[in-house]
C-alpha cells in the first residue's frame, strides 16, 4: 500500500468519525450514498481493470517501449496524443488503463500528451456534448486553439523528466 492510499484511508476514517460524532444520522446517510456510488462505479472500474490487465498481457512490452517509451520523441508524443483523443470514458475507467500503460514502459512525454489530449479532445465528448450545445464553429475554434497543448505538454514533461532523472 502506498502513502497516498494510506492518507486517503486515514482522511476517510477521520471524516467519518467527525461526522458520526456531530450527527450519526448524517453519517448514516453519507455511508448510504457511499454504497450507492460504489455499486454504480464498481462495474466500470472492474471493466477498466480487466482491460488494463489484458493490455499488459497482450501488447508486447517491447512494442510499447519502441513506439511510446522514454526517448520515443515526437513520434511517441503524437501517438499518445492520437490515442488520448479517441479513448472514451471518464477518470474512473480511464486511469487504470493509463497506469497500465505507464507500467508497460510508456514514457512520461507520451503519457502526458495522452492525458492532455484525453482531457481536451475526448472525441465522444465533442460529438455528444460540445457540437450539439456549442455548435461546430465554437468547437472547431476551441480545437484549433488548443491543438498544440498535448504535444507541448508532453515535450515539456519529457524535458523535465530527463532533468530530474539525469
Amino acid at each position: 500500500m502506498d502513502a497516498s492510499t494510506i492518507v486517503m484511508i486515514i482522511g476517510a476514517a477521520i471524516t467519518l468519525a467527525v461526522v458520526s460524532w456531530k450527527s450519526p444520522e448524517a453519517a448514516s446517510k453519507g455511508l448510504d450514498a457511499t454504497a450507492a456510488l460504489f455499486i454504480e462505479i464498481l462495474p466500470r472500474m472492474a471493466a477498466a481493470f480487466i482491460i488494463a490487465g489484458l493490455i499488459q498481457a497482450v501488447v508486447p512490452q517491447e512494442t510499447i517501449i519502441r513506439w511510446m517509451g522514454h526517448g520515443s520523441g515526437l513520434r511517441g508524443i503524437l501517438i499518445g496524443m492520437s490515442l488520448g483523443s479517441v479513448t472514451p470514458g471518464g477518470p474512473m475507467t480511464h486511469f487504470p488503463i493509463v497506469a497500465s500503460f505507464f507500467k508497460l514502459g510508456v514514457g512520461v512525454g507520451p503519457l502526458v500528451s495522452y492525458l492532455t489530449a484525453w482531457s481536451l479532445f475526448g472525441l465522444q465528448r465533442i460529438i455528444m456534448w460540445e457540437i450539439p450545445f456549442l455548435g461546430i464553429k465554437v468547437v472547431a475554434t476551441r480545437f484549433a486553439a488548443s491543438f498544440f497543448f498535448p504535444p507541448l505538454a508532453g515535450w515539456l514533461c519529457e524535458l523535465s523528466w530527463k532533468k530530474l532523472h539525469a
